[in-house]
């Protein structure tokens, strides 16, 4: 139960360290937006790799070789699927969501944060975390795409 081989050690040291660096330079040639979780898509290809990454490393029936193509399968199909987006904005409508004005002008928008499912409480949570004091500070609070909650705030008279 706590310890099966010296085999299964070296396994994982020699099958993770190997995939480990042939993840990190995917993710380098790939670029920036891979990891970015810019929206949905992009935090369910970053789950799938850590995901992929770990089968990898603790499961003997899954060779290095099939690890190191599944992970170049995600990152391939993420980029793909940006590529498309930037490209075709009905694409991309199928694949991101745009971002949903919850409060403006100290008012909450009832149906956007019923549809949003976000409560009174969390979303005054971000406006004290972004540092102001009530709802009656807030210009604007936007849900965005990646799930964040931006606010802008009134400017002082």
């Amino acid at each position: 139960m706590l310890f099966q081989d010296w085999g299964g050690i070296v396994r994982t040291v020699v099958v993770g360290s190997l995939a480990y660096v042939t993840l990190v330079l995917f993710l380098r040639v790939s670029g920036k937006r891979t990891l970015a979780k810019l929206n949905a898509f992009d935090l369910v290809v970053t789950v799938a790799l850590g995901s992929t990454l770990a089968a990898v490393l603790l499961q003997k029936s899954i060779p290095l070789a099939e690890g190191v193509v599944a992970l170049a399968l995600l990152i391939f199909l993420q980029f793909a699927v940006a590529f498309v987006s930037v490209r075709s904005p009905k694409f991309a409508g199928l694949v991101r969501s745009e971002p949903t004005l919850l409060a403006r002008n100290g008012a909450f928008c009832q149906g956007s944060m019923m549809q949003s499912r976000i409560t009174e409480h969390e979303a005054l949570s971000a406006v004290r975390s972004s540092g102001g004091r009530s709802l009656a500070d807030v210009e604007t609070l936007i849900l965005e795409s990646d799930g964040t909650l931006s606010v802008s705030f009134r400017s002082s008279p």
